[in-house]
């Protein structure tokens, strides 16, 4: 194969793993808003309870 393959699919290939991490990320990032938009409505929930 020619060396322009190569060094093409070896791009691919880099921009493809970067792609998977950040969409990793974001779905970490929207658990943790998740998670933390939860904890303050219990938190507003149980203030007027009391």
């Amino acid at each position: 194969m020619p060396k322009l393959v190569i060094a093409a699919v070896c791009a691919s290939l880099l921009a493809l793993s970067g792609c998977g991490n950040t969409v990793r990320g974001m779905k970490q990032d929207g658990v943790q808003t998740s998670n933390a938009l939860d904890d303050a409505t219990h938190r507003i929930a149980r203030a007027n309870t009391n």
